[in-house]
């Protein structure tokens, strides 16, 4: 089949997830052409040859939060210019490709084209899981707004699709209505990870990412935990600082170093937690404030035992989340997951019933 792939550029973690799928959809035999904004262009760019850049919208993050009314300016700003550069990629670059189906990764374009043309959309995402999925009033609690406003935001983007696969380490239970559209699946891994899980141990060292330059707080609180080794990644710069090791980022150095790790100090996002949890890290997840889904994440995180949900990197919490980490890191290795087997077997599933349909509508017309 041709298929139309959209890949939302806010966050790297979808491109690194999308290019695992892509890569498994043209092993397949299938064609595939990636429309994706952002940073998540050049990423793509590397592996594929068919990548068409389009204009996204973008976030503003402020001392590990989410800047509402930063974010919202510069998007209302932006808007025009997005609608006009999406509408010359769609004439000069992507109406010809005449595609059988549209897969999106939490991308609007793609979607938009598939509706527009009547073509089946596949989503693939970790957010449709906050609107299809049932959650325990634990995981609301005290982000009741948060949550109301992501949900309807998650639900408004994406409406009817022919089906949507959730990537996830947690499984709460589908909404009835939603039940015959829906599947969950476990976190979507890199080739690097699922080669590091055969080197995988628990080490001396803890790994550190964090996103928000902005934060002066994170290494001087490190520093405070005495008698552990941290190795940082995110903060754009390579040095030694008291017991933190910063460095520039590269995949391979990065899955070492999470390969050979203690645990893990990350954010809520589901990329770095599912491959955390995959190699059987425990977590400690301080969340983005404002942004529902990391906090549902890193509250099912510590749900399960697998790690702890706090509001900040808070030195004495951190030295207690690691003298428990014997008692995470047991229950983070009964974790169960096959690489990627289940989500390639479900996706190929559902384009073969898209192929059937297509086939259909083609001896129909030639009738």
């Amino acid at each position: 089949m041709r298929i139309l792939y959209g890949v939302t550029g806010e966050g790297m973690g979808h491109a690194t997830r999308s290019k695992v799928v892509c890569e498994h959809l043209v092993r397949q035999g299938h064609d595939v052409k990636i429309v994706v904004s952002g940073r998540a262009h050049s990423f793509l760019s590397k592996t594929f040859s068919d990548v068409v850049e389009i204009k996204g919208l973008t976030i503003r993050y402020v001392n590990n939060t989410m800047a509402k009314g930063g974010s919202l300016a510069q998007n209302l700003i932006a808007a025009p210019s997005l609608l006009y550069e999406n509408v010359n990629a769609y004439f000069d670059k992507v109406i010809d490709f005449a595609p059988h189906a549209v897969i999106t990764d939490f991308e609007s374009f793609s979607y938009l084209f598939g509706k527009r043309h009547r073509l089946p959309v596949l989503s693939i995402d970790n957010q449709q899981i906050i609107c299809r999925c049932r959650h325990p009033s634990q995981i609301k609690q005290g982000a009741k707004i948060d949550y109301r406003l992501t949900k309807a935001f998650v639900k408004a983007k994406l409406p009817g699709c022919e089906h949507y696969v959730i990537t996830t380490f947690f499984y709460p239970k589908v909404r009835k209505k939603y039940a015959d559209t829906t599947t969950l699946v476990p976190a979507i891994l890199r080739e690097a990870i699922l080669e590091a899980k055969k080197r995988a141990r628990l080490g001396n060292h803890v790994l550190v990412y964090q996103t928000s330059t902005s934060d002066k707080r994170l290494i001087p609180t490190l520093n405070r935990v005495t008698g552990v080794r941290f190795i940082v990644y995110g903060l754009r710069r390579a040095a030694v600082e008291g017991n933190c090791v910063l460095k520039d980022f590269s995949e391979e150095g990065f899955v070492d170093d999470l390969a050979e790790a203690r645990a893990v100090v990350s954010n809520g996002g589901l990329s770095l937690v599912g491959e955390a949890v995959y190699l059987g890290k425990p977590v400690y997840s301080v969340p983005v404030q404002h942004q529902f889904e990391q906090l549902m994440n890193a509250r099912y995180l510590e749900e399960l035992g697998y790690g702890l949900a706090a509001d900040t990197i808070d030195h004495e919490v951190l030295r207690l989340f690691l003298s428990e980490n014997e008692k995470y890191a047991a229950r983070v290795a009964k974790h169960e997951q096959d690489g990627n087997a289940i989500l390639f077997s479900t996706v190929d599933h559902i384009l073969r019933g898209f192929a059937k349909r297509e086939k259909k509508r083609r001896r129909a017309a030639n009738a």
